[in-house]
């Protein structure tokens, strides 16, 4: 296909290479000035941020408003399109991305929604071109799987800074801690997280929780937030020994 990619950002970077690999022209276009944008291609993508979304929409879709246009947003709705396009969609990779490591796109699930079948059966052909796992996803559901990729990614990544804060203060390398996060990935392959989850907060031990909590007393943000996690992680492991107790005695 002859796609038109809006936007040079981290996504865009990631998904060019992967149309490009197996076989698609991809026109790569300035979101900002829109320089060179062609009138008429199979698909235009718009991978811009969330907050330009709606006046790139607006500009690109001037004189091409029976062209098929999609957006790459996990949280902004079909919507987007309407009035602007007769033919529009998305087509949400679900994944963090990075210019400087590119991801494979083969293991990345793609999200796709569309306001026709005709729309949506070209969408599904371009994402089945590039990746093995694509699912039909409507609006009002793909705000929760971004929420729940929000807690995944962004959330345990800002944990691996916060124990990157606390061992540098220390002379430690954050290094010592990718055999643990790798051991830790790899569990929830096999094991519910809830089922995988170890530490001090699932018992609630109090001694090594009271001098943990110390330790932090100088870093009163990161001791809240220790607090705050300890307490939801042990409400958590309660409740699935409840179920657990309540399936057994049901049975």
């Amino acid at each position: 296909m002859k796609i038109v990619l809006i936007g040079r950002g981290r996504l865009a970077t990631n998904l060019q290479r992967a149309l490009l690999e197996v076989g698609h022209e991809v026109v790569s276009i300035n979101s900002r000035t829109l320089d060179g944008l062609p009138l008429s291609a199979d698909v235009f993508v718009i991978a811009v941020k969330d907050s330009a979304l709606s006046d790139v929409i607006c500009n690109a879709s001037k004189g091409r408003e029976n062209q098929l246009f999609v957006h790459t947003a996990g949280s902004m709705p079909l919507s987007l399109f309407e009035r602007h396009t007769t033919r529009y969609g998305v087509f949400y990779p679900m994944q963090t991305f990075s210019k400087e490591r590119l991801a494979d796109f083969a293991d990345i699930p793609i999200f796709l929604e569309a306001n026709g079948p005709e729309a949506l059966t070209t969408l599904n052909a371009l994402a089945a071109s590039i990746s093995r796992s694509v699912y039909n996803l409507s609006t009002e559901d793909r705000k929760y799987l971004h929420l729940a990729a929000v807690f995944a990614c962004n959330f345990v990544n800002h944990c691996y800074d916060m124990a990157s804060t606390v061992l540098e203060q220390h002379g430690l390398p954050f290094s010592v801690m990718l055999p643990l996060i790798d051991e830790t990935a790899r569990k929830v392959h096999e094991l519910h997280p809830r089922q995988a989850q170890t530490g001090p907060a699932v018992r609630y031990d109090e001694n090594v929780i009271r001098m943990q909590t110390g330790l932090l007393t100088e870093i009163p943000e990161l001791q809240r937030i220790y607090l705050q996690l300890s307490e939801n992680i042990h409400q958590y492991a309660v409740h699935q020994a409840l179920d657990t107790n309540n399936s057994e005695n049901h049975d």
